[in-house]
């Protein structure tokens, strides 16, 4: 027994032997593989070729002109100068509607007008100087008329300004009144001869005729004479300082 392990431990011992040798066989082949690459030098490689960067020119003025004239925060670098046209002109105002006339009078005092600012309106008597509307009289004779409108005359015929629309309207009331059987008109009134003197101012120095004044002409009352003269609707009375 004891033969049998002694023999194999003599065994295992050739064994680590042997295999400790081819360890160490292996250790150095690989070594002296290691020292033989080591000792080889390298072929050296060519370096690449680069391609030089072509140089970049100055940019002209031309190519950033742009973005110094259009700075948005900068409106004032803009070598164009807007300028914005003037404002239209104000239309010219439209002249307003024409008063109507009615008849001329002239009692030796100066020419006056029956006039109307619009069609059936209030009439009233107009001497030259005076204004109706946004006109002014500065003339009138027996057939023309002459009127300031904005510091330009306007000069109408008297005929161009009659209130046709007035005259149509009386024209149909005429035409359709009920026809009534004439009756006897009533007696005219008595005229109470009224005093021999001036009555109220016609506008500058001359006075009407108080109703029922019989005096005849030539008369001569508190420095007044009496005129009458002819007219279109028939004698007119006035009285007249005495000079």
């Amino acid at each position: 027994m004891k033969h049998k392990l002694l023999l194999i431990n003599l065994l295992l011992l050739a064994l680590v032997a042997a295999s400790g040798s081819a360890l160490r066989q292996k250790w150095r082949e690989s070594k002296a593989r290691e020292e033989s690459v080591l000792k080889q030098k390298a072929a050296p490689v060519p370096a690449p070729v680069i391609t030089p960067i072509p140089a970049v020119p100055p940019a002209p003025p031309a190519v950033y002109a742009d973005v110094a004239q259009k700075l948005l925060v900068s409106k004032d670098r803009n070598p164009n100068v807007f300028v914005e046209p003037p404002p239209p002109p104000p239309a010219p105002p439209v002249m307003p509607p024409l008063p109507f006339a009615y008849g001329v009078m002239d009692f030796g005092a100066g020419p006056s007008v029956m006039l109307s600012e619009k069609s059936g309106g209030q009439q009233h008597t107009y001497r030259i100087g005076d204004k109706i509307g946004p006109f002014k009289l500065l003339g009138v004779n027996r057939t023309d008329i002459l009127l300031d409108w904005n510091g330009k005359p306007v000069q109408k015929k008297l005929s161009e300004l009659v209130d046709k629309n007035a005259n149509a309207a009386a024209e149909r009331a005429a035409a359709e009144a009920p026809k009534q059987t004439a009756a006897a008109a009533p007696p005219p009134a008595p005229v109470v001869a009224g005093e021999a003197k001036p009555g109220k101012s016609m506008g500058g120095t001359a006075k009407a005729c108080q109703p029922g004044d019989a005096a005849p002409a030539g008369t001569i009352a508190d420095g007044f004479k009496k005129v009458v003269s002819a007219s279109p609707f028939g004698q007119v009375c006035r009285w007249e300082p005495v000079n």
